[in-house]
């Protein structure tokens, strides 16, 4: 469970409300992300050792590859749609009739923990019990990487910090 106190706040409930028809897929993307996995035109190891490149994505890297910004706007829209959100609408019924702000949070999970990972937690169970405020404050338990708690997936799972908007924050601030 959460490590700090989960709770909605004013920047949460604006980025939701700028999101309008853009939807989760987009509110995923640029308020969750964008912000928290930063982008590098070259591709680098993670902090597990894996080669990431762009805005965190894993897929198809080699090492020593670049990129332009367009690239990575290209793979992040593409990859976020095809590889998140579609898999997750397959795994949790009514996931696209959810509140955006929760797709928005299990879209970003998913991206960073992987589609069958975010599909078997207890986040996703929950939703699927329609205990949508539970399963926002289960996401939280994915604050490890390697093992060990790191408190950068710690902020990003719950509150965020000064700059960046946490998951569990926007997930609760839409429901």
């Amino acid at each position: 469970m959460p490590v700090n106190k989960i709770q909605s706040s004013r920047r949460a409930r604006t980025a939701i409300a700028g999101a309008g028809a853009a939807g989760a897929v987009a509110l995923a993307s640029v308020v969750l992300i964008q912000p928290w996995e930063g982008r590098s035109l070259v591709a680098y190891r993670d902090i597990v050792g894996v080669l990431t490149i762009c805005d965190g994505d894993t897929a198809n890297v080699r090492p020593g590859m670049k990129v332009t910004p367009a690239e990575c706007d290209r793979r992040l829209a593409v990859r976020v749609r095809r590889d998140y959100f579609e898999p997750l609408k397959g795994c949790i019924f009514g996931f696209e009739k959810r509140p955006i702000s929760w797709q928005a949070s299990m879209i970003s999970l998913a991206y960073n923990v992987g589609t069958g990972a975010a599909c078997n937690s207890s986040a996703a169970r929950l939703a699927r019990l329609g205990k949508l405020r539970e399963s926002c404050e289960a996401a939280t338990a994915f604050n490890k990487a390697g093992g060990k708690t790191v408190s950068g997936l710690v902020k990003r799972r719950e509150m965020g910090d000064a700059t960046r908007i946490g998951e569990a924050e926007l997930c609760v601030s839409g429901l």
